[in-house]
């Protein structure tokens, strides 16, 4: 019908980013200056009236971009840059959220396959019991008839730390949880998907396991195959609207 095309999709705010607009408002009108210092986390939560994990969310986003550091013994205080950058860091951030949903598909695929066979080279005894012991949560969870999102992403966070890499670490812990589930709003993981992706996280542990670097890496490649085929329908959907 012609009148939908006058119409908009409503986006939702997530609560970290409106924590995040919050604190560039304060940043922006000079309440917040840079070095002062947040409150604590649990008198922000009490104060935002959400729970501790967003506000937990919002201070990793900004502490990752620079925008906030943690000083021993101070806190979390606001970094040393002027306002206007501080200001184009937050909208940097914010604008993520906001993306080309295909291009954040593609870029943690690569992020994710670089750590799966760095993973293949170095992971070690305790880490192989890490990833080991997050698949079987999977599996269980999967048996039980559940998608297991949690679990899911716990098994790919361990590959990203098995990686022995703390940037490529940090970088997975900003994307995957929000990736993670973003696919199970937008159901990308329906029709049993997850059984087959139970199937899909054993090949990646035993290539890990048996240090295959080039078959973990392709094995990831494979895993995140259908997210990266949905992303780029969406974007082509999007494109000929």
């Amino acid at each position: 019908m012609e009148i939908l095309k006058n119409l908009e999709e409503i986006k939702i705010e997530k609560p970290s980013d409106i924590i995040i607009k919050q604190i560039k408002n304060l940043i922006s009108s000079g309440q917040l200056n840079p070095g002062d210092r947040l409150p604590p986390e649990r008198q922000l939560s009490e104060k935002f009236g959400v729970g501790r994990s967003h506000v937990r969310d919002a201070l990793r986003k900004l502490e990752f971009y620079g925008i906030l550091k943690t000083l021993p013994q101070s806190g979390t205080v606001v970094a040393g840059l002027g306002v206007t950058a501080l200001e184009g860091l937050i909208n940097d951030v914010l604008d993520l959220n906001d993306h080309d949903f295909y291009s954040f598909v593609e870029t943690r695929v690569l992020l994710e396959m670089h750590a799966a066979e760095l993973a293949a080279e170095r992971a070690d005894v305790d880490d192989l019991i890490k990833i080991e012991n997050a698949l079987n949560a999977f599996e269980k969870e999967v048996d039980a008839g559940k998608q297991g999102v949690e679990e899911d992403l716990l098994f790919h966070l361990k590959i990203a730390e098995a990686s022995k890499n703390s940037v490529l670490n940090s970088l997975l812990l900003i994307v995957i949880p929000d990736m993670i589930k973003l696919s199970k709003n937008l159901d990308i993981c329906g029709d049993g998907r997850y059984k087959r992706a139970f199937e899909e996280h054993l090949e990646i542990f035993d290539c890990i396991k048996n240090h295959d670097k080039k078959g973990a890496g392709n094995a990831m490649k494979a895993h995140l195959n259908d997210l990266l085929t949905f992303s780029l329908e969406k974007k082509n959907k999007e494109k000929n609207k």
